[in-house]
């Protein structure tokens, strides 16, 4: 399997309005792996709550508070297929969709498409919006 999931967070954390089922989200990512040209590359995602994403913020970023989703790319040359870990914040994630009139689906698209990229290597700007949208039109085309 090219995804593994683990989910840490307190029970109020996880939103029965969540947008996908365990099995749907490890398809989603899949999905979006193979739209990016990634398909056969591993990628680890833990969804956090707030406390739990802050936790990680402060630590390896030296941020406070929560954010959305955190991208820690892999730096192991014996295991060049990982490209590393992802851990988004159910909380976050159900605020801002909230907050910006996004359908949940597309919401979660966007921040998955955007934390692969990063691991990929990818920063800010044209190229990564330009394909954070293809990331996003291979789980929702109706948004696109």
């Amino acid at each position: 399997m090219s995804v593994s999931l683990g989910i840490r967070t307190g029970a109020s954390a996880l939103d029965p309005r969540f947008p996908l089922a365990r099995r749907e989200l490890v398809g989603f990512l899949e999905s979006m792996l193979e739209a990016l040209g990634l398909a056969g590359a591993h990628v680890s995602l833990t969804l956090l709550d707030d406390p739990g994403i802050s936790v990680l913020n402060a630590e390896f970023l030296g941020c406070q508070g929560p954010t959305n989703i955190l991208s820690f790319p892999e730096a192991d040359p014996k295991r060049p297929e990982s490209l590393g870990a992802l851990f988004l914040s159910v909380d976050t994630l159900s605020r801002e969709t909230y907050l910006y009139g996004q359908d949940p689906r597309e919401h979660l698209a966007r921040l998955l498409g955007h934390g692969l990229l990063h691991l990929c290597g990818h920063d800010h700007g044209p190229e990564m919006e330009a394909l954070t949208e293809l990331a996003v039109q291979s789980v929702c085309p109706q948004m696109a």
